[in-house]
This record gives structure tokens, sequence and C-alpha cells, in this order.
């Protein structure tokens, strides 16, 4: 064959690979573009955000109930962030730091945590604690003023975190306060837990878009007065941490209104099942193959590998995004417990309730000594019996529903969490308080939600506007009687729980455990 004619028949074959090469690239890239475009994942994000539903929020705001005096354009209003000041270089080392450490040896100790002043009762050795030994050296701690190790911390104040994340003067969520009342002012606190004070990389929480709606709706209808609407919750607690937040923190600041939102920390089914079956062990399963590992990887680039490791199964649970196959286990209802009309009195309601309900006591009665008011929200899971999902972009709360709460199935899970808003309605009605009923009325869409309890940013956006909603009847029930705004109380120059200011001790734990 002559050399000029081998030549030629390379260059084609060459040129032919070339352009299926291209092809192939030209066409995954489209894939990848529509996918992204379907699943609403930015378009030139690298590495991907994490998977949640589209933004359907504003779908429903035309269904939920209609309330005089408010213009339902409202919803889309653009709030602005609190002022946010630089991130100090070595808060934003620690933060670095300690994340790449999680990422690389599940430690407990994330770098939000570093950021939070922790209460020296908590433990007498903090190089003990099973996660505060995992600091990096250092720790901000305060000294409570009772003693008690609840809360265990607080939020460093004044301060912007490498999360993002803005406190005021009290190391609360949001922008600045004054500790004095200021005239022709309701003061509004909502106290819960991470569920209250959202993510800290989202722009708002839901308490700080029912400020807005609140401000906008006084200002619409021509009312002489300014909503301050506060948020003094935090992450990981319970109901009597709740509690004592409202004693130390909040009966201070002689609030008008605290409304009380929390129904996850304390929510344990194994307290009225036999035999609950664990769940299997990872240890026990066999390691993922190679076809897994490289979607795993690819997955945190690419949209498109990131639905198929979903449709392959590949992820740990079935593809279609149906409830997880579960073994039997039984439900042990109190005898004699009505399930549609709770005795609020007894000692053995399910899902930690007495606690629950004990803690609301002292809760009410700290707040009668300021003349302030308890309101309590009913709490909205997402669950429902035959719920089915989208296995990537709801992927956060099938692992919660089927991995988290296992082996309880969404039946279950759906009728102890009404059955828990049903008992907290009945003690709003004993004493007289208000309720919010806001999982009657929030749109029931997997699409606001990050996992089963948790909000993505759209659904923070909802919840604010769905409280907002059910405040205004309350709020105008109390302006035209005369009992708000009240009379600006004597109130101290600062706020007496944090006139000593958080202190940065040094801690050296040794080797890393």
């Amino acid at each position: 064959m002559p050399q000029s004619a081998a030549k030629a028949r390379l260059s084609k074959f060459l040129g032919n690979g070339l352009l299926l090469l291209a092809s192939l690239g030209i066409s995954l890239a489209a894939a990848e573009a529509f996918t992204r475009w379907q699943d609403d994942v930015p378009l030139f994000d690298f590495p991907l955000p994490l998977p949640v539903g589209q933004d359907t929020a504003a779908s429903h705001v035309a269904s939920l109930p209609s309330v005089a005096g408010v213009n339902r354009d409202w919803f889309s209003d653009k709030v602005p962030p609190p002022p946010r000041q630089p991130v100090p270089e070595q808060w934003q080392r620690w933060y670095d730091d300690l994340e790449r450490k999680h990422a690389a040896t599940g430690s407990l100790f994330r770098g939000g945590d570093m950021f939070k002043v922790w209460n020296t009762a908590l433990t007498p050795n903090p190089c003990e604690h099973i996660m505060l030994r995992d600091a990096p050296g250092a720790l901000f701690v305060f000294d409570p003023p009772d003693g008690n190790p609840l809360p265990p911390f607080r939020f460093l104040p004044s301060a912007t975190n490498p999360e993002t994340m803005v406190t005021n003067e009290f190391g609360w969520r949001g922008g600045p306060v004054t500790f004095a009342r200021s005239p022709r002012t309701v003061r509004i606190v909502f106290v819960g837990s991470s569920t209250v004070v959202s993510s800290h990389h989202m722009p708002h929480s839901f308490p700080e878009f029912v400020g807005h709606f609140l401000n906008r709706w006084a200002k619409a209808r021509g009312l002489d007065v300014r909503f301050e609407v506060l948020n003094a919750a935090r992450e990981s607690i319970g109901s009597t941490g709740i509690a004592a937040i409202v004693r130390q923190e909040v009966v201070p600041t002689r609030p008008d209104l605290v409304i009380y939102y929390e129904g996850g920390n304390q929510f344990a089914l194994e307290s009225i099942a036999d035999s609950v079956p664990q769940r299997p062990s990872t240890a026990d399963r066999a390691p993922p193959g190679p076809l897994a590992k490289l979607l795993r990887d690819a997955a945190r680039w690419s949209a498109l590998a990131r639905r198929l490791e979903a449709s392959t199964g590949l992820l740990d649970q079935p593809g279609n995004g149906a409830e997880w196959p579960k073994p039997a286990y039984t439900l042990k209802w109190p005898a004699g417990l009505d399930e549609n009309a709770p005795d609020i009195t007894r000692a053995d309601l399910p899902v930690n309730l007495p606690v629950i309900l004990g803690d609301l006591d002292q809760i009410r009665t700290d707040l009668a000594k300021v003349d302030a008011e308890l309101a309590i929200s009913s709490f909205i899971w997402m669950v429902r019996d035959g719920l089915v999902l989208d296995p990537m972009r709801h992927r956060y709360i099938l692992e919660q529903l089927n991995g988290g709460y296992f082996p309880f199935s969404y039946r279950d899970l759906a009728r102890l969490a009404a059955f828990q808003n049903r008992v907290f309605a009945a003690y709003a009605r004993a004493h007289g308080l208000p309720f919010l009923d806001v999982a009657a009325t929030m749109p029931f869409d997997p699409n606001l939600f990050f996992d089963a309890v948790h909000k993505t940013y759209p659904g923070e956006r909802m919840q604010g506007w769905v409280t907002f909603l059910l405040l205004v009847p309350l709020i105008e029930q109390r302006l035209a009687s005369g009992a708000w705004p009240k009379p600006v109380p004597t109130m101290p120059p600062t706020h007496p729980a944090f006139v000593v200011p958080p202190r940065l001790v040094p801690l050296d734990c040794g080797k890393p455990r």
C-alpha cells in the first residue's frame, strides 16, 4: 500500500474517532445541562449543591387562607439579609480545618461548633466529652448564671460566622437589637431547635420572614406599631433546654409573645414499641463495588451521575422513591388512651410528651412573671402513609424517614406526629393559649423540605408566610383590645444574662482520638 494511502486512512480513522468523541462529549454535555435544568440545579455549579426539590413555594400561595388586609404579592418580597461583618481569618481556618477533619475521620465537632459558646457546667473536662474533645486547641465558653448545664451552648454574639449566619447582641440569630423595649413596639420571640434557627447557610430563618411580613402588613394598614421578631432557637436541644433558654435569656427581654415550635428531638417511638428490630449495621453490608464508587464520586460534580446513582438503586435505598421494606414490630399504645381526644394529664403519653408538657408548664410560669404570653405551634412532618418521593431530589427525606427512623413505618410516624399535635392543641385549649396550626396550614409538598422536618430555603419562606397568616388575627385582637403595644417597661441598659462576654480558653486534649 502506498505510504500516502496509509496516511490518508490513518487520518480518516483518527478524524472519525475525534468526531465520535466530540459527539459523545456534546451529547453528555447536553444531557448534563438538561438534567440540571430538570432538577433545578445551577448550570455551572461545581461541585453540585445538595439535592433538594424544586422551588414550588409560590405556586401554593393562592391556595392558602385569605386574610383581610394581606396582599399575597408580599410573599415574593426580597427580604434584605442582616448586615454582615468580615469573618476573621483564624475563624475561617478553624472552620475549614474542622470540616476537613470531619470528612476524613467522621469527628463529631464540626466547623460551626467552633463558633458556639459552650456551657462550662456541661462537663467538668471538655477532653472527656465525646464531641468537645475534638475542638482545635481552643473553645469559647460561658459560665451559666444558675449553674445549670442547659442550654449546652449559645452562639457568639454580634458575629458573622463562616457559615454566614449573623447573630445579634444576645447571640440570637438575626440583625442588631437593643435590649430595652422601644415605644410602640410588639416584641415576639420564637423558641425551638434546629427547625427554628434553620441552616446557618441560609440568608434567613422563617421567624425573620415573619417579622418582615408583619411590618409590611402594619405599614399597609397605617398602624403606629413596629414588630420586633426575634429568634432565640438553637439546634440539638429539647424542651428542657428550651425552657432554660426562656428562663435565662428570653424572660429578661420582656416579650409580648413567645412562640414554641419543636416536635422532633424528643420524638421517640421506641417508648411505645415492643421488640424493635435494630437497623442492620453498616459493617454487615457488602462494600460498594467499582461502579457504585465511580458514580458516588462523579455525583458530587454531575447531575447526570447523581440521577444514574439514584435510578440504579446504588444509593442505600430502593430506587423508586417509595417507602423501604421494613421488619415487623408492635406499637404498645397506652391502655385507655383516646387517640383523638387525649387526656394531657396522663403520665404515659407517648413520644416524651409528659416531659414536654412539664417544660411548657415551666415556660408559662416564667413568662407570666413578665406578663408575656406563650403560643404553641403544631409541628409539621413530611410523612404520610403511601408517600412516594423523588429518589434524588428528596434523597434526604427518604434517608431520614427510612434510615433515621428505622424500622418505623410512614403510617406510624404520621400517626404519632398527628397525635403529638393534638396534644399540643389540647394543652393550648386547657391553658387558654393561642394555638398556631402550622402543620394543618403548611402545604404538604416535599419540595419545601430538605429532610422530614427541616425546610429548604423556599420552605423557610413558606413557613414564615403561613405563621404570619395565622398570627394576624391574634395580633388584630390584641391591638383592638389595647393589650398591645404595652407601655415601655423599666429595663436595665444591658441584658443581665450577657453582661459577662464569652471567653476563649485553651484546650489541650493530646493526640487526636
